[in-house]
């Protein structure tokens, strides 16, 4: 089971960026994004179980969105009005359990390798 994560890159504030991770092997009940600046903690940014429930950290409830393809195993970060305080590694992580919100990286079982966002003018 990998989970591979894409969509990383160069923005400037203001813009919009689309991260993508698709799982392959199996179907994960909810599927999930962090991210970890440098020097600091993984933080939770958002989650969408399998029905299409959703919570999202205070700090990006408003600017990014996530949403997934069941038929594909992919889970999609929309990530719109990005700020240089956005700018770390976003890693998808993923869990069995079909409804559960989680937001604590120790409630996920599998991950990605991580994709860097930098927001810089």
């Amino acid at each position: 089971v990998q989970l591979q994560a894409s969509g990383g890159g160069l923005v400037q504030p203001g813009d919009s960026l689309t991260l993508s991770c698709t799982a392959s092997g199996r179907t994960f009940g909810g599927m999930g994004w962090f991210r970890q600046a440098p020097g600091k903690e993984r933080e939770f940014v958002g989650v969408i179980n399998l029905s299409g429930g959703t919570r999202y950290a205070d700090s990006v409830k408003g600017r990014f969105t996530v949403s997934r393809d069941n038929a594909k195993n992919t889970v999609f970060l929309l990530m719109d009005s990005l700020k240089p305080e956005d700018t770390a590694v976003y890693f998808c992580a993923a869990r069995a359990t079909f409804f559960a919100l989680p937001s604590s990286p120790n409630d996920y079982t599998h991950w990605g390798q991580g994709t860097l966002v930098t927001v810089s003018s």
